[in-house]
Formats: structure tokens, C-alpha cells, sequence
């Protein structure tokens, strides 16, 4: 290859000069976002209002939990869901008739704590269950009294702009717990589903300040370092920003109006996604800009050409990613399929900002959105570098075109061995003691719950059955060995008081039981499992549910979820390849490459996770959404570099073409994986241990995929491979009949190749 001129020339100012017409353009397009964010961002400040964290909202309709509380809530004329607020001695000890009473006074006025960000006059007895009492339950040691606050499930949860009745009660029990019994020498504690629910929504709440605020911060820092300049880094994020808000203004529309399920950890997992996606997006786009501005004198000539090159790996690269994440429509758990659309948005959201939006600041600010290190007409490129030892990508290079079988043989021997430690890899559910990593009202509740009074007495075990079998039913369910107590109908017998007959819907009875174990333990789980089978032996028509029987539903609805969508994605991502690439090898070395990576990623994971961080389990859900954001979102770097592999192999061959490739894409791809993973580790800055897990799952794997599997042993196969990467296509540089190509820098080297695959000097 001849060597480039490096003389320095100066744009003209007739050369540098922009159309009219294109700058009005711009400054419309500017306004047009302007737009979108203002209301974009009043509809991303109100995400968190229509939220759902109730793991029974997850299920589909058919599963035996979900039909279980369906019907439980035609036995009462409103849906309950309760506050349980534990009271003890402070210190611990036994309680007496003064504890008793302050106790009592406190539940007679429950219902008249004032709700005032509500409205007026709100008060928390205006979303209680109709007709209801808070009644004082001394534990039998003694030691603990126990109160349901039974907050009406319909009107505590639905959307009051940012917050919910369900929320501000939890607020306003644990105010007046401090101002009547806490001076009393007494300490409580509001838990239950109510106040488990609202330490969710507490802990959510962080999402639309802190997590995106430090998400931000460390973007900005990454590209302050990249481009040296204090105005660029700005528009990129500002083009985060602005891809955000539009993504934020649909998805609030459709989790309003019931059309998706928004959870807190889909939203703030969209925030992250956009964030990083758009920088990604950016950073590509900006490169191929400074590299146009190495040749032409004209900003709007080089955006244009820059433009042209970065639209089709970073369209197929979103494309690749919104499919992906659309196959998690298949779903059972409505959780999963609502993050499937919401990240799609997201995605389509940053594609359209990073396309739009940025561009237009890059021809309004031309060179100078580089100062102040704008790039001059030297004509030098990165490219240079490939055949040499100079930089970091050019030694890099170097080693796969010297060494590409060795290169990637004992890459893929480390990937494959941090791959045998993934049998260690917990999914299998977390207690709700581990979910949250700090300390929180609802979860020191449950456990002194689980001290003083039976552990599933918080959430019993519900059991639909025709009236018929009533007897037998509850016969089976009080002999099995995970069984604490168990009565037929609403509300428990009284001692001494006359039997009353349960109440019949539908032909229908309700069996309720306090299971020994923990409603969210795996004991409880297989008591569930243990009454389907034995209540079949009763009747066909019985179904077991209750917080025990969700957890577990769940869990069975993720396995199912694995194996159905994991399959689907790799198709889907093959297809996408096979049609951008036109070829059959290259996306079967691609997804094999991100697969192995993600099973590298797991298995490191699960070292981590049990012998660094030592948690116990982990949400199902966690390996899928790990497999598709790791593979969809790792895919991306490897089509930002095969495509610029095969632009340069159709006119140079396939092995220059793969070295030139990498040189020219290593320093853009490496920054872009630093910040995804950086903007994946933000998430952990929120305390709950499905997000961190997440957060170091999503990190850990785009660097391994950015610094290993994309810049050894993508283009090492590739090599090895040469022109038969491309079958069952033969490109012209190769000797075939595909093509010809057009290299981005308009340089057209010769079409014989060295034995080595390097250019010549």
C-alpha cells in the first residue's frame, strides 16, 4: 500500500462553506427535539407512577396462582392488600396491658392518618377495605402484637401523578409509629405486602434522579478522555438525553393505558439501555466524521460521507437489538414481555436521536465540535497503522495477521474455562430478605413475623375448591408436614365462638393455611408442590395460590421463558447477520463467538456472586436478560467491525481487509464498550441485588466481549478463515465475483494480497 501524504492543508473558507438550506434543516431538526424532550421529559418524570412490582401482576391469566387470586377476590367485594405492622418491647421481652393499650390506640387511629400529597382531607381510612377494623394480635409468647391495615388493592395502587395511596400509607404508618409508640418504649415495624411493595417503590424512586444522574456523570468523564474536548461530549449526551425522553413519552402511554407492564427494574433498565446505546451509536458516527474531516474540506461534505458509512452498522446494530428484545414478547412473565417493548422504544428512541439529532449539531458546530484538537487535512488515518508496530492497534492487528490460529485457539480455551465454572451459577429464586441489599422497613418486619408468630402467617396459602370437597380438602391440606394451621373460609374460627359455615361463589369454597416455612422459602414452595398433587387426589378443579404458589409459578414461567426465547433470539440474530453480511460463515462465527463469550460471562458471575459478594441466589429472570442483552447489545460490536471488515475485504481481500478492520474500529468499539458497561454498572447504585447482579453481569461481559472476543477472536477466525468467511459469496478482491466495494477514504489499493494478509508497504 502507498504511503499517504501527511501534509497538512486548511480549509478553505468556500470549501468549508454549509448550504443554506442544509443549516435551516439543521436548526429545525434542533428545534423538533427541543420538543420532544420538554414533553418527553414531563412524561419520564411520571414513569414511576405507573409501575407495577406485585409479582403476581407478572403471571399470565392461566397460571394456577393467578386463577387462585382471581378467584379469592370474588369472596370479598374488594381486593385486599394488607399493611402487617409488628410491634415489640424495644429490646425484646414480654408485653403487658400498658404495651397492649398503646397498641390499641394506635390501630383506632390508623385510619385517620392524614394522606395530604394525595389531596385535601385524604386520609388513609379512605383506601382501606370497606367495612374493615385494625385489630391488635398478641403473638402466643407473648412478645409481639401483630395489625393488618387491610388497604383496598384497587384504589391504594392506582396512580396519583408520581405516587400511590399504597406508598404514602406505608409513609404515614411508619410516621406514626415513631410519634405514638416509639416513645411508648416500644419499636414497630410496617411490612407485609403493602409495605414490601412500597420499599420497592422507595428504592425505584432512585431511578429518576440518582441512577440516571451518575449513569451521566460517567459517560461524560469516559468521552472528556476520548475526544479531549469540552463540547462534543455534551452533544453526544445531550443526544442520549433528547433519545430518552422520546422513548420515555411512548412508554408511558402504553404502561398508562395497560398496554405493556412497566416493573421498576424495566425502567430502569431503559434508561441505562438508551444511555449507552445512543453513546454507542455516537461514538461511531463521530468517528467516522473525524476521520472524513482527515480528507475533505468541507464539514457538510465529510458528515455526509460519515453519515453514509455509520447508517448501516448502526441501523443493522439497533435492528439486531429491538428484534432481540422483541422476541422476549414470548413470555410468560409479563414483566419479561413488558421489557421487551419498553427496551425496543428505547433503542428506536436512541437510533433515531444518534441519526438525527447528532448530526444536526455536527454540521451546525463542523470542525470545531472538536476543539480543541479539531481534526486537520493530513489525510492520515488509522488504517495507517496496520503492518507496523506502531499503537496499541496496530501491535494488535499485527498478532492476528502474524498468529491467528494460535491467537484464537487459546482465547477460546480461557473463554471456555471461565465457561465450566456456569453449573454454579444460582437462578433459582431469592428470599425476600435478599432481594433488597440494605436494611428496609418491610423485610426487619417479616422477620420478627417469623419470630414471634408462625413464619407463613403473613401470606397464607389460598386453596379454590368446589364446596363438595370442602372437607376433604382441608382434611389434605392440614395433614401435609409443611402445614402450620388451615380453616375453611375468610377469617379463622374464634376460640369459643359458634362455627360459621364458609361462604360459597361459584360452588366455590376458599381453604387458607399458614405453611411452617416462609411464604418466599423453597419449603414453602415444595408444600406447594406437594398439595397440587395430593389436592388433584380430591378434586380435578382444586388450585392452590398465595405468595408461595407465585414464587414458584414464576420460577416454572422463567424456565419456560429460557428455553423458548434464547433459541428464537439466535435465529432471529443469525438472519440479521446473514442479511447485512450476505454470508453464511461469518454469522455462524459471530453468534457461536457471542455465545461462548456469555457462558464465559456466567461463569465468572457465578464466582463472583457466591465467593465475592456471597449471595445466596438470584432471580430467574437474571440468566435470560442477561443472554439477551449481552448477546443482542455484544453483537453490536462485532457488526461495527465485520461490516468495516467486509467495506475494506471488497477491495483489498478478506485478510487485509479483517487487519484493517480491526485498526480502524478498535479505538471507537473499545470506548463504546467502556461506556455500555459503565453505564450497566450505574444500575448497581440502586439496592436491590436483581439490578447489581444485572449491572456486573452486562458489564463484565461487554468488556470481555469488547477487549477479547471482538479484538482477538472474531478477527483471528476471521483470518484463518479468509475468503471463505464470506461463503457462499466470493468477493472480487478475493479472486471471486462480489462486488466491487467502495472504501470509505475513496482509496482503491490493489487487489493482490500477501500471504500474510498484511497490506504492503
Amino acid at each position: 500500500m502507498s504511503e499517504p501524504s501527511h501534509d497538512t492543508e486548511t480549509p478553505t473558507p468556500d470549501a468549508a462553506r454549509r448550504p443554506p438550506k442544509v443549516i435551516i434543516g439543521a436548526v429545525l431538526v434542533l428545534l423538533v427535539w427541543l420538543v420532544v424532550g420538554g414533553i418527553g421529559g414531563a412524561a419520564q418524570g411520571r414513569l414511576s407512577g405507573v409501575q407495577s412490582n406485585d409479582n403476581s401482576t407478572f403471571l399470565p391469566e392461566q397460571a394456577e396462582s393467578t386463577l387462585v387470586a382471581n378467584a379469592v377476590a370474588t369472596f370479598s367485594d374488594s381486593t385486599e392488600l394488607p399493611y402487617l405492622v409488628v410491634v415489640q418491647k424495644k429490646g425484646g421481652g414480654a408485653l403487658g396491658a400498658d404495651d397492649l393499650a398503646a397498641a390499641t390506640t394506635f390501630a383506632q387511629d390508623v385510619p385517620g392518618l392524614a394522606l395530604p400529597v394525595l389531596g385535601s382531607g385524604k386520609t388513609l381510612g379512605d383506601y382501606l377495605v370497606a367495612g374493615s377494623k385494625v385489630t391488635p394480635i398478641p403473638s402466643q409468647d407473648g412478645e409481639a402484637i401483630l395489625l393488618s391495615v387491610p388497604l383496598d388493592g384497587t384504589t391504594g395502587t392506582a396512580a396519583a401523578g408520581d405516587t400511590t395511596a399504597l406508598a404514602e400509607g406505608a409513609d404515614a404508618l411508619r410516621e406514626a409509629v415513631d410519634r405514638t409508640l416509639v416513645p411508648a418504649g416500644l419499636e414497630a415495624w410496617v411490612g407485609g405486602p403493602g409495605g414490601l411493595i412500597a420499599d420497592f417503590s422507595a428504592a425505584f424512586a432512585g431511578i429518576d434522579g440518582i441512577l440516571l444522574l451518575v449513569a451521566l456523570v460517567v459517560v461524560l468523564v469516559i468521552l472528556l478522555i476520548v475526544y479531549r474536548s469540552p463540547i462534543l461530549p455534551f452533544a453526544v449526551l445531550l443526544s442520549a438525553v433528547f433519545g430518552l425522553s422520546a422513548a420515555s413519552l411512548v412508554v408511558y402511554q402504553l404502561a398508562k393505558n395497560d398496554v405493556i407492564t412497566l416493573s421498576g427494574q424495566s425502567q430502569g433498565i431503559l434508561f441505562i439501555l438508551v444511555v449507552g446505546a445512543a453513546t454507542d451509536y455516537a461514538l461511531l458516527l463521530v468517528s467516522r466524521f473525524r476521520e472524513a474531516l482527515h480528507d475533505e474540506a468541507s464539514s457538510w461534505v465529510a458528515l455526509k460521507r460519515a453519515w453514509r458509512g455509520a447508517v448501516e452498522p448502526v441501523g443493522a446494530s439497533a435492528a439486531t437489538v429491538i428484534l432481540g428484545l422483541l422476541c422476549l414478547l414470548l413470555a410468560e412473565l409479563r414483566s419479561t414481555s413488558g421489557l421487551g417493548p419498553v427496551g425496543a422504544l428505547g433503542i428506536a428512541g436512541a437510533l433515531l436521536a444518534s441519526l438525527t439529532f447528532l448530526p444536526a449539531v455536527l454540521l451546525l458546530f463542523g470542525r470545531k465540535v472538536f476543539w480543541p484538537f479539531a481534526p486537520t487535512i493530513d489525510h492520515q488515518h488509522a488504517e495507517d497503522v496496520v503492518g507496523t508496530s506502531k499503537g496499541l492497534w496496530g501491535r494488535v492487528a499485527n498478532l492476528v495477521g502474524t498468529h491467528p490460529r494460535r491467537t484464537w485457539a487459546l482465547t477460546l480455551v480461557g473463554l471456555l474455562a471461565a465457561a465450566a465454572f456456569v453449573p454454579m451459577f444460582k437462578a433459582d429464586g431469592a428470599s425476600i430478605d435478599e432481594t433488597f441489599l440494605t436494611d428496609v422497613d418491610s423485610i426487619t418486619a417479616q422477620k420478627v413475623i417469623e419470630e414471634h408468630f408462625a413464619a407463613g402467617a403473613a401470606q397464607p396459602l389460598q386453596v379454590v375448591v368446589p364446596e363438595a370437597d370442602g372437607g376433604a380438602a382441608l382434611k389434605v391440606v392440614q395433614d401435609d408436614p409443611g402445614i402450620e394451621s388451615a380453616y375453611l373460609g375468610l377469617v379463622p374460627p374464634q376460640p369459643g365462638a359458634p362455627s360459621v359455615p364458609p361462604k360459597v361463589v361459584d360452588g366455590d369454597v376458599l381453604v387458607q393455611a399458614t405453611t411452617k416455612d416462609a411464604a418466599d422459602s423453597a419449603g414453602a414452595e415444595d408444600t406447594v408442590e406437594r398439595l397440587r398433587g395430593s389436592l388433584d387426589a380430591v378434586s380435578r378443579d382444586a388450585i392452590v395460590g398465595g405468595n408461595a404458589a407465585t414464587n414458584l409459578d414464576v420460577l416454572d414461567a422463567s424456565s419456560r421463558d429460557l428455553r423458548v426465547i434464547v433459541p428464537t433470539i439466535l435465529v432471529v440474530i443469525f438472519v440479521v447477520l446473514a442479511l447485512l453480511l450476505r454470508s453464511l460463515v461469518a454469522p455462524l462465527v459471530l453468534v457461536a463467538a457471542n455465545v461462548v463469550s456469555f457462558a464465559a460471562t456466567i461463569g465468572i458471575s457465578a464466582l463472583v456472586f457466591d465467593h465475592v459478594l456471597g449471595f445466596n441466589g438470584g432471580d430467574p429472570s437474571i440468566p435470560l436478560y442477561g443472554f439477551v442483552f449481552l448477546v443482542a447489545l455484544g453483537i453490536d460490536y462485532s457488526i461495527f467491525l465485520m461490516t468495516r471488515v467486509r467495506e475494506e475485504s471488497l477491495v483489498r481481500g478478506t485478510r487485509t481487509g479483517v487487519l484493517v478492520g480491526l485498526a480502524v474500529t478498535g479505538g471507537v468499539i473499545t470506548s463504546a464498550g467502556i461506556v455500555l458497561a459503565s453505564t450497566f454498572s450505574a444500575l448497581a447504585v440502586l439496592p436491590i441485588q436483581f439490578l447489581v447482579q444485572i449491572a456486573f453481569i452486562v458489564g463484565f461481559g461487554v468488556l470481555l466481549d469488547t477487549f477479547v472476543v471482538r479484538s482477538l477472536l472474531v478477527p483471528a477466525v476471521a483470518h484463518d478463515l479468509g475468503p471463505r468467511v464470506w461463503w457462499p459469496a466470493r468477493l472480487v478482491a478475493d479472486g471471486g465475483r462480489s462486488g466491487p466495494g467502495h472504501h470509505a477514504a475513496g482509496v482503491h489499493p490493489p487487489a493482490e494480497e500477501p500471504a500474510d494478509g498484511r497490506p504492503s508497504a
